[in-house]
C-alpha cells in the first residue's frame, strides 16, 4: 500500500509508547455504570427490595413488618410482624405464559412441614403453631363451615413445604407440583405420562447427569494439556480418533437400538413396557442423527485431507503460548464468574424493579398487583441495554486480556525476559490504558445486538400470525444482523490485538487491522478454515465422549430411566464446556497470526529488522509459500502448453 509524501506511514513499536486510550467512552461507560447503579437505589429506597426479599400477600402487605393501609383494600395495612413467610393457596397453578403463580398468596409465620389433607388438619395446625393458613377474614373456627373455603383456604391436601433460602416463601417439597409445570410447559408433548417418566428419568439420573458433566470439564482440560504438550501430532490424533468414534459411535447407537427392539417384544410390564419404547424410539432418532453427521463429517475431512497438514505448525506455536502461559486456561473461569455475578445483580435489580411499580387492585380478582408505569418502564429498557453492553464488555475484557499477554509473548525476544506473569500484567495494562477502547468495541456489538434480540423477540411473538412475506423478511433482517455481528466481533478482536500492540485508539487499530488482514486474505481463509475446523473436531470429541460414556451410564438403568433429557442436558453441557475452553485456543490463533503478519510486513530478517517470529512458525510460513509456488509453477506450465497448443 502506497503512501503520500505528506502522509507519515505507521511506525508498529510493539510494548513500547503506552498511552490510555477512547478516554471520552470511558467516562460514558461511568456515566452509565452510575446509571444502572441510580436504578437499583431507587428500587431499594422505594420499598421493592423488601417486599421482593421478605414477600408480600395478594393484599399488598409485606411479610415480617407493619403495613400502610391501601385506599380501596379492606384487608390492606395489617401488621404482620410476626408473620414472615409468603404461603400459597394454590402452588402448583402457574401461569406459564404469565410467569407467576396463579394463587391467592398470605403471609403466615410457619410453613407446613407436615400433610394437612382436611380442613379439621388446618384448624390443628393453626392451633399448634399459631399460623393460619386461609385468608385472614376467615377465623380458624370456621375452616370446616365457612361458605367460601374452596377460595380463601388452600387446596388440599396441602402438601408439605419449606422456605427459600433468603426468600421467605413457602414452595411445596414435592416434585409432583414442578412435573405440573414442565406439563404446561412443555406443549408439543400430547400425553401427559412421558412428562411424567421424563421428570422421573432425570431426578433418577442426576449423580449420573453431575458426573458426566464434571468428565467433561476434565476433559477439556485433558485436552487443553494435550495442546500444549504434542500439538505436532494432535491434528492427526484428534482427526483420526474423530472418524473412529463417529464410526464406532454410529455402530454402537445401532446396536443399541436392535437391542431394545429386542427387549420391546418380550413380555414387560405396563410401566417398563412404555419406558421401553420411549428409549427405542429415541436411539433410533440418535442413530440416524449420527449417521447423518458421520457421513458429513468424513466428507468435510476428505476435501480438507491437505489443508490439516499446514495448520501443524500453527498449533504448535499456540502450544508454546500456553506452556508459557498457563494461566490463560484459565480464563473461562474467571469471565463465566464474573458474568454469573453480574447476571445475578442484574436479576436481582430488574426483579426489584418488577415489584417497584404502584400498587393496583385487579379488577377481576380484587387482589393487588404491582404494575410498572411511566418512568419505571423507561428504567427497564435502560436496564436491558446495560444487560447487553456491560455482558459484551465482560468478554470484551477477556479478549483484551488474552490479546496483550499473547503478544507480550511474540514480541519478546528472549523468552526468559517475559514479566513473572504476562496475564496480570495483561489485565493491568487494560485497566490503565485501555478500558475505553473495550467499552467502544462492546458499544459497537450492543448497537447490532440489541436490534437482532428486538426483531427475533417479535418474531417468536408473531409466529403462526404473519404472512409469509413477514416472516421472510423477519428472518432474512435477523440473519444479516447476525452476520454483521459476527464480522465485527472478529473485527474488533484483530482490533483489541493491535490496541495491545500500539496502543492506538479503537478505530486507528481497526483500520490498521482490516488492512493488515485484506492484505494476508488467502492466509486468513486457510488458517481460520483449518483451524476452527481442527477446533470444531475438539468440540465433537468433547461431546461425543462424554455422550458416549452417558450411553453406557444409562444403559444399566434401562427399566426406569428415559434417556431423552438427560443425554440432551449432558451433551448441551459438554458443548458449553468445550466451547468456552477451546474458544481461549482459537484467540490465541488468531493473535498469533495478526502478529505473524505485522511482523513480515515492517521487518524483513535484516540486521535491525529481525523478525521476532517463532522458528516453526516461520516453517509454517515457509511451507505454505512453498505450495502456493508449486501451485503457481503449475499453472505456468499449464498456461505454456496451452499456448504451445494453440501455435
Amino acid at each position: 500500500m502506497s503512501t503520500s509524501p505528506l502522509q507519515k506511514p505507521r511506525e508498529w513499536k510493539p510494548l513500547e509508547q503506552r498511552k490510555c486510550t477512547d478516554i471520552p467512552w470511558l467516562l460514558l461507560f461511568i456515566l452509565f455504570n452510575v446509571g444502572m447503579l441510580c436504578i437499583c437505589g431507587f428500587a431499594i429506597a422505594t420499598g421493592a427490595a423488601s417486599r421482593l426479599i421478605s414477600g408480600y400477600d395478594s393484599y399488598g402487605n409485606t411479610c415480617g413488618q407493619k403495613n400502610g393501609k391501601i385506599p380501596g383494600i379492606e384487608l390492606s395495612g395489617r401488621d404482620h410482624t410476626s408473620r414472615k413467610y409468603v404461603f400459597f393457596l394454590d402452588p402448583c397453578n402457574i401461569d406459564v405464559l404469565g410467569r407467576k403463580i396463579k394463587s391467592v398468596a398470605l403471609c403466615v409465620s410457619k410453613c407446613p412441614d407436615t400433610e394437612l389433607k382436611t380442613y379439621e388438619d388446618l384448624r390443628n395446625f393453626s392451633a399448634v403453631y399459631g399460623s393460619d393458613l386461609c385468608s385472614y377474614d376467615v377465623q380458624p373456627d370456621t375452616y370446616s363451615s365457612h361458605s367460601n373455603r374452596a377460595t380463601k383456604c388452600p387446596t388440599l391436601p396441602v402438601h408439605p413445604s419449606a422456605s427459600l433460602p433468603v426468600f421467605h416463601r413457602c414452595m411445596p417439597v414435592d416434585i409432583s407440583c414442578y412435573a405440573r409445570f414442565a406439563e404446561a410447559f412443555i406443549t408439543f408433548v400430547s400425553d401427559n405420562s412421558v412428562v411424567h417418566r421424563v421428570i422421573a428419568g432425570v431426578m433418577t439420573s442426576k449423580e449420573i447427569i453431575m458426573g458426566l458433566c464434571l468428565l467433561a470439564l476434565v476433559l477439556s482440560l485433558i485436552l487443553m494439556v494435550v495442546i500444549r504438550y504434542i500439538s505436532v501430532v494432535l491434528v492427526w490424533i484428534l482427526t483420526a480418533v474423530v472418524v473412529v468414534g463417529s464410526i464406532g459411535g454410529t455402530g454402537i447407537l445401532w446396536w443399541l437400538y436392535v437391542d431394545h427392539s429386542k427387549s420391546v417384544n418380550a413380555t414387560l410390564p405396563a410401566l417398563e413396557l412404555e419406558v421401553a419404547k420411549d428409549n427405542q424410539k429415541a436411539l433410533l432418532i440418535y442413530s440416524i442423527a449420527a449417521t447423518v453427521f458421520t457421513v458429513i463429517l468424513l466428507l468435510l475431512l476428505f476435501f480438507m485431507r491437505k489443508r490439516v497438514a499446514l495448520t501443524i505448525a500453527l498449533f504448535h506455536v499456540a502450544g508454546k503460548v500456553f506452556t508459557h502461559l498457563p494461566l490463560l486456561a484459565l480464563q473461562p473461569f474467571w469471565t463465566f464468574l464474573t458474568l454469573m455475578l453480574f447476571w445475578v445483580y442484574w436479576i436481582t435489580v430488574l426483579l426489584f424493579l418488577g415489584s417497584a411499580g404502584s400498587p393496583v387492585q385487579n379488577n377481576q380478582t380484587g387482589l393487588v398487583e404491582f404494575r410498572m408505569d411511566g418512568p419505571l418502564q423507561y428504567m427497564v429498557w435502560y436496564h436491558a441495554v446495560g444487560l447487553v453492553w456491560i455482558s459484551e464488555f465482560i468478554l470484551a475484557c477477556q479478549q483484551m486480556t488474552v490479546a496483550g499477554a499473547v503478544v507480550t509473548y511474540y514480541f519478546t525476544r528472549d523468552k526468559s525476559q517475559m514479566p513473572f506473569t504476562p496475564i496480570v500484567s495483561s489485565v493491568l495494562r487494560l485497566m490503565r490504558y485501555h478500558l475505553g477502547t473495550v467499552v467502544k468495541g462492546a458499544f459497537i456489538i450492543t448497537l447490532v445486538e440489541i436490534p437482532r434480540l428486538i426483531l427475533t423477540y417479535i418474531h417468536s411473538q408473531l409466529k403462526g400470525r404473519e404472512n409469509a412475506c413477514a416472516r421472510c423478511m423477519l428472518k432474512a433482517c435477523i440473519c444479516c444482523l447476525w452476520c454483521l455481528e459476527k464480522c465485527l466481533a472478529y473485527l474488533n478482536m484483530n482490533a483489541y490485538t493491535a490496541t495491545a500492540i500500539n496502543s492506538t485508539n479503537f478505530c486507528t487499530s481497526a483500520r490498521d487491522a482490516f488492512f493488515i488482514l485484506v492484505e494476508n486474505a488467502l492466509r486468513v481463509a486457510a488458517i481460520n478454515s483449518v483451524g476452527d475446523f481442527v477446533l470444531f473436531l475438539g468440540k465433537v470429541l468433547i461431546v461425543s465422549c462424554t455422550a458416549f460414556a452417558g450411553i453406557l451410564s444409562l444403559n444399566y438403568q434401562r427399566e426406569y430411566t428415559v434417556w431423552v433429557l438427560p443425554l440432551i442436558i449432558v451433551c448441551v453441557f459438554s458443548f458449553l464446556v468445550a466451547h468456552c475452553f477451546l474458544s481461549i485456543f482459537e484467540i490465541v490463533v488468531d493473535v498469533l497470526f495478526l502478529c505473524f503478519a505485522i511482523d513480515t510486513k515492517y521487518n524483513d530478517g535484516s540486521p535491525g529488522r529481525e523478525y521476532y517470529m517463532d522458528k516453526a512458525l516461520m516453517e509454517f510460513v515457509e511451507n505454505t509459500r512453498k505450495a502456493t509456488e508449486r501451485y503457481g509453477k503449475v499453472e505456468a506450465e499449464s498456461r505454456e502448453m496451452k499456448s504451445m497448443r494453440s501455435l
